[in-house]
């Protein structure tokens, strides 16, 4: 018996030890397939203080109608007919790389264009056709394409395009015969930044996007696979966008590069060390900026001492709270210029109604006295008709002004209950508004052209001079001007806070 137990456990033995080695084998070559990353720091961007005190981005150039900012580079603005892009200032040399960029793309209609597009070619695309940069590239470009072009309802849309230098781009089928990889993703107007990860490795390129629905920065979900790929391997990074006869705001917040190292292959030696009159400009420059901000903070703290010890930086408003603020101090001075349009409207109703009444009351006293030359008793029940229907015309009107001031005091009270839903809300409570006033100019329009004809062949009554009030004549000339001057007012600021808010 002895024996057999003593097989049995040497096999045992022999299966644990064949497990472990493998297992052991296995974890070497899982672990072995990981390239090691180094990041390149002069090849990427992101904010806070993204540019420098001139407006310039270290390391990289602008050009067209990209604006950059302390926090975020705006490619394009919400404009039509916009093209901008930043570029690398020096080529870059990887044979594999790892990209990762931050973006929004918000507009305020259902559908957007053109769209963005991130790329590494040969030679900086400064300007050109393709959104916004040029055609015929050597490299490989990245598109997030947002307007359909050859109408199969095949957008918002990411797709991998490579060129050799020789081709055109295919816009009127939004580059579907050209391109080596696609897939759909909604990415405008989405509550978090959207995220791309771009990797080449051993001549494959993978491509992950975050969709930017929770703010979980490394929720990325694959895309697209493009093997056997070629590129360059120096080129320059960039990323582009363009807008055509529809507009989006197109910002990038970063841009990182990663360089890849296969495993056991010697690591790239560091680069040189910058020249030492640069980095004594960046020292210099970043002195005087940390003595500017302390400066700040010291000032900061002294008129506002109800924040002592607590971090400045908590203090700041961010994008999105400046949006928000922008949004409520202009429905509060649309809701003001309503409830001064109303007190207005509501004295009018007044002398309106008075002169009625003395009217009325003249006309019955003397209904009983005709006289020649006064007008007959129907020609005076129509003068009478007259006014009231014009009472009651500014009556509905005056009505139309309190709901809209109503309308407005909700739309108010629900954003501030919701915090930050978005603008989308926002801009129909103004469209709303915009109706209203509409109407109040059309309803006012049609009181001048209906009663402008009878006023001139109803000839009325020789009256007692009344009291010092305005005449109806000056009473229309006064609304349609008043309507007309508000409705312009409106306008301008709608216009005015619409312009300021894409360059935030």
């Amino acid at each position: 018996m002895a024996v057999p137990i003593a097989k049995c456990l040497a096999a045992h033995v022999c299966l644990l030890l064949i497990s472990l080695i493998f297992q052991l084998v296995f974890a070497d070559n899982t672990a072995g397939d990981t390239p090691h990353r180094r990041f390149e720091y002069k090849y990427s961007f992101k904010g806070p203080h993204l540019t420098q005190s001139d407006g310039r981005i270290p390391f990289w150039v602008h050009t067209g109608n990209a604006i950059p900012s302390a926090d975020q580079v705006r490619i394009t603005p919400s404009l039509r007919s916009q093209k901008g892009s930043v570029w690398t200032k020096s080529p870059v040399s990887m044979q594999n790389w790892e990209a990762e960029v931050a973006f929004r793309v918000s507009g305020r209609g259902r559908m957007g264009a053109d769209g963005l597009a991130i790329w590494f070619t040969a030679s900086q695309g400064l300007e050109g056709p393709v959104y916004g940069a040029a055609d015929q590239w050597n490299g490989v470009g990245i598109f997030f394409d947002s307007f359909d072009n050859d109408g199969k309802k095949n957008n918002p849309a990411v797709l991998v395009v490579g060129n050799n230098g020789k081709l055109a781009y295919d816009h009127q089928n939004d580059g579907s015969t050209q391109s080596l990889g696609t897939c759909l993703r909604d990415f405008r107007n989405k509550p978090y930044p959207v995220r791309a990860k771009i990797i080449y490795y051993k001549q494959t390129l993978s491509v992950f996007i975050n969709n930017g629905f929770t703010p979980d920065k490394e929720d990325y979900e694959f895309c697209t696979k493009v093997e056997n790929m070629i590129i360059p391997e120096s080129g320059y990074f960039g990323i582009s966008a363009a807008t055509g006869g529809l507009a989006d705001d197109h910002d990038v917040l970063s841009f990182l590069l990663f360089r890849l190292t296969e495993p056991g292959q010697n690591l790239p030696p560091p680069e040189k060390e910058i020249p030492k009159e640069e980095k004594d400009k960046y020292q210099e420059e970043f002195e005087n900026f940390q003595q500017e901000l302390d400066k700040r903070k010291e000032e900061f703290q002294r008129e506002h001492p109800e924040v002592q010890g607590q971090p400045i930086e908590d203090l700041y408003e961010t994008v999105n709270d400046r949006e928000i603020r922008q949004v409520f101090e202009g429905q509060n001075q649309i809701h003001l210029e309503i409830k001064q349009l109303n007190r207005q409207l509501a004295m009018i109703l007044d002398e309106q109604r008075r002169y009625v009444s003395v009217l009325t009351e003249e006309i019955h006293k003397r209904g009983s006295q005709a006289q020649s030359g006064q007008a007959p008793s129907h020609e005076m029940d129509t003068v009478i008709n007259t006014q009231q229907e014009v009472l009651r015309s500014l009556t509905e009107i005056r009505n139309s002004l309190s709901g809209s001031l109503q309308q407005l005091a909700v739309g108010q009270q629900q954003q501030g209950h919701a915090g930050g839903l978005g603008s989308y809300e926002t801009i129909q409570h103004f469209n709303d508004i915009k109706e209203h006033l509409h109407v109040v100019k059309r309803n006012i329009e049609h009181i001048v052209q209906k009663n402008a004809n009878p006023a001139e062949k109803v000839k009325c009554p020789e009256l007692p001079p009344l009291p010092n009030c305005l005449s109806f004549t000056h009473f229309l000339m006064f609304i349609v001007i008043q309507s007309l001057l508000f409705f312009g007012y409106v306008m301008y600021k709608s216009h005015q806070e619409a312009a300021a808010k894409k360059f935030f």
